[in-house]
């Protein structure tokens, strides 16, 4: 199976020394955010964990713990890095420090493992095509040859947003256009492939492929494994990434970014890391409750060379 330690939450950002503790463990505890009272554990066990996708806007804080972590599991990397700054993403590293930590990471783990996201793509009066483009431009000089790929998509334009975001405005076709051009163009320009994320649209004719973010292939490439030809049933309508199991929590990232689909709050989320967090313990937030009922996730190998399971 594949462990996501960062699609609910920046796990890295925020919570490393809790991540560092449920690998040496060996397991964590994640609530159903839909029925509180049921809780999964998760063996993080190499047998059964296949790879460990990890999600971040900053991995500085978990550097020291990956060469333990890396030797044990095959890993791959989602690096976010975009043109917006403290109005939009307040507590995210300005560009040139990310740029700088994903060396680091690199030297850790080497190119292949990382794809630089570039995403979500969004307008305002500030954040222009053109502004995007020159942003873009100047990410590709830094980072050609540090990652895999880079991988970008466009705002989605939910409800929460438009009413949190007002002066987001929609990308319309044209603008849509012009940056699948602008951005491909200039990655061609690197020798830097991308791709787009989910349904985002098609461009092939910018030299832009489509494909899921994590899909078994990406993940074998990177670290030198051959999974089994399984079907991506993605994790969401559109999505073409293969299924995994995510052991953080939503409405903890204290990011605070504003086009961000996993919080709720901002407030709730930055009081939920200040006040429901304890490193020592297996859950993210909070502890095991009176009447929780605690069950074994099923986990089984999906390499093509081991018949491994649990439960």
């Amino acid at each position: 199976m594949i462990i996501n330690t960062g699609a609910r939450t920046d796990t890295a950002q925020w919570y490393a020394p809790w991540l560092q503790r449920r690998f040496e463990e060996g397991y964590a505890l994640v609530r159903n955010p839909l029925f509180p009272h049921k809780v999964s554990r998760y063996e993080l066990d190499p047998a059964v964990v296949d790879c460990v996708e990890f999600c971040s806007k900053d991995y500085a804080p978990l550097l020291p713990a990956l060469p333990a972590i890396t030797r044990k599991f095959n890993t791959h990397f989602h690096y976010t890095i975009t043109a917006y700054g403290r109005d939009i993403e307040p507590h995210v590293p300005p560009i040139d420090d990310a740029v700088q930590t994903l060396y680091d990471l690199e030297h850790l783990v080497g190119a292949r493992r990382i794809c630089w996201r570039y995403d979500p793509v969004l307008l305002t009066n500030t954040y222009t095509v053109a502004r995007h483009l020159d942003t873009f431009g100047y990410l590709c000089d830094r980072l050609a040859g540090h990652v895999d790929r880079c991988i970008f998509s466009f705002v989605e334009m939910y409800q929460k947003l438009e009413r949190n975001f007002p002066e987001l405005r929609p990308v319309g076709p044209e603008e849509r256009d012009a940056l699948a051009q602008g951005l491909g163009g200039i990655a061609r320009e690197h020798g830097m492939a991308i791709q787009t994320c989910g349904n985002n649209g098609l461009w092939p004719q910018y030299g832009i492929n489509t494909s899921g973010c994590t899909t078994l292939a990406m993940l074998g490439a990177a670290n030198g494994v051959e999974f089994k030809k399984l079907k991506h049933r993605g994790q969401r309508a559109g999505c073409g990434c293969f299924e995994s199991r995510d052991i953080g929590a939503y409405n903890s990232c204290p990011n605070g970014c504003r086009y961000c689909y996993a919080n709720k709050d901002p407030q709730r989320a930055l009081s939920n890391w200040r006040n429901a967090h304890d490193p020592q313990s297996p859950l993210l937030l909070g502890y095991l409750r009176e009447g929780d009922e605690v069950t074994h996730a099923p986990q089984r190998s999906l390499l093509a060379s081991t018949q491994t399971s649990l439960f």
